[in-house]
């Protein structure tokens, strides 16, 4: 599957994507293109050795994505229309693919095709990216493939989720975390992310007088990263930006909260720069947590979230502040009946990663032998994260998810058989949250909001 060498890979594309001088590219043969060489392609965006073949893999597919229609974008226009009321009765998922990403993509993609859909976020948070090992060009790659691949129709939502200031980080060394963050922003919107979640939330200081002083910190650092987020757009792009008032697994957020971040957050932006776009969304606390609460003998404890907060909060960012409104994180581990309650209470998007995750794992036709292999490295490997009291079952559930990165290429490299097993499974997953949310037929809601920007991009050396 891996290219020795740059005319092999020219060799294999020769006749389905002719490269233009101007550097463009066009499809001239696209049953080829989605049923021998993208395949080929994206394995070696992602795994070949030789930089300059893996830069060109990556370049072929984000160009191809732009010939196609599939560009990367901004989902900002729509989340406008959302504030405006003029778009409602569905709630838009964020879906975090932490392993297999092309394979997950796919069946995404699938499920999306049945269903008319196209409001629809792939994204990854800071946390992910380190212990999968993806970064954010190789997120975007994967996923362009995979549009590709399934013949997806319209633009394509890539978004980095939690792009967080580590607190301790932070307490130890203020400016060297905020410079790893600006650095992860820009890295991000270079690799094709036009959608970006700050999440600043972490500095909420519970202890400070009044919701304004335990706020500021947040609404500060949150309208910097905002005008940092702006000087870097390409050209004809406003990045869809996210804030954040409540920690995820902390306290219910309330309303004074939500007011006292916005006014001070909109105030200060205003000394940033004239007429600087605010945040388009809001994610709160409502009860859940990442990944779940995990019991000892490894299920997932029953949560109840609290949908009048979110109503409330949801309703109060689009009538108060032209936000599309509230975003709930934690959601995929919810029993199955709780999904339809997204739209009903006008929650503009919702954030899935970890059931995905475990559908992976707890397949029936997953390799035990592999399986083994990833635990025992996670036991050995992770000893620091186990905790006492913990059983076996719970550090598992709890560290698995950094079996990823080590096996990254052994996830990949499962038979077809496999992939397509778990593929199904999760494309009929998709499919029925796809329903429950409401976005069924939304690709002609996207189609009236969305003008997707084919953004430039620096032809690789050799080319």
């Amino acid at each position: 599957m891996l290219y020795a060498a740059k005319e092999d890979l020219l060799n294999d594309i020769k006749g389905i994507i002719d490269i233009q001088k101007d550097g463009t590219v066009s499809i001239t043969n696209m049953e080829a293109l989605r049923n021998k060489a993208i395949d080929k392609i994206v394995y070696n965006a992602v795994f070949n050795s030789d930089n300059n073949l893996k830069d060109i893999s990556r370049w072929l597919i984000r160009a191809a994505s732009n010939a196609l229609g599939n560009a990367s974008s901004s989902i900002q226009s729509l989340y406008d229309a959302m504030g405006r009321r003029e778009y409602k009765g569905f709630t838009v998922p964020a879906i975090n693919i932490r392993g297999l990403t092309y394979d997950v993509a796919r069946a995404v993609f699938r499920a999306a095709k049945k269903n008319n859909a196209t409001a629809i976020i792939f994204e990854i948070a800071r946390s992910e990216i380190g212990y999968t090992s993806q970064r954010p060009v190789e997120y975007t790659t994967a996923v362009l493939a995979a549009a590709i691949r399934e013949g997806h129709e319209g633009p394509v939502f890539i978004q980095g989720d939690h792009f967080q200031i580590n607190l301790k980080k932070y307490q130890a060394n203020k400016e060297a975390e905020l410079t790893t963050v600006r650095n992860l922003i820009k890295e991000a919107i270079d690799g094709g992310f036009y959608n970006i979640d700050i999440d600043t939330s972490t500095l909420v200081d519970l202890s400070k007088p009044n919701l304004t002083e335990q706020q500021r910190l947040n609404f500060e650092y949150a309208s910097e990263l905002t005008a940092y987020i702006r000087s870097l757009e390409p050209k004809g792009i406003t990045i869809s930006v996210g804030g954040e008032i409540g920690e995820v697994g902390k306290k219910n957020s309330t309303i004074e909260e939500l007011r006292a971040f916005m006014d001070g957050y909109n105030k200060t932006l205003k000394t940033k720069g004239n007429g600087l776009k605010g945040i388009s969304k809001i994610s709160i606390q409502t009860g859940t947590s990442h990944g779940g609460v995990v019991l000892p003998d490894g299920t997932i404890a029953d949560v109840k979230l609290d949908f009048g907060t979110l109503k409330t909060l949801s309703n109060a960012a689009k009538d108060e502040y032209g936000m599309s409104g509230a975003v709930q994180h934690g959601a995929s581990t919810l029993p199955s009946d709780a999904f339809g309650k997204f739209p009903e209470t006008d929650t503009a998007e919702v954030h899935l990663a970890t059931e995905f995750q475990n559908m992976v794992y707890d397949n029936s036709i997953f390799p035990a032998d592999f399986k083994k292999e990833i635990y025992e490295l996670l036991k050995e490997k992770c000893r620091d994260e186990w905790k006492e009291g913990q059983t076996e079952e719970q550090f598992i559930y709890k560290t698995r998810k950094m079996g990823f990165g080590p096996f990254k290429q052994k996830f990949w490299d499962l038979p077809e058989n496999i992939r397509g097993k778990i593929g199904q499974d999760l494309e009929d997953k998709f499919d029925f949250l796809f329903k429950k949310l409401n976005i069924v037929n939304s690709k002609e809601i996207i189609k009236k909001t969305i003008q997707p920007v084919k953004v430039e991009l620096p032809t690789p050396q050799g080319l």
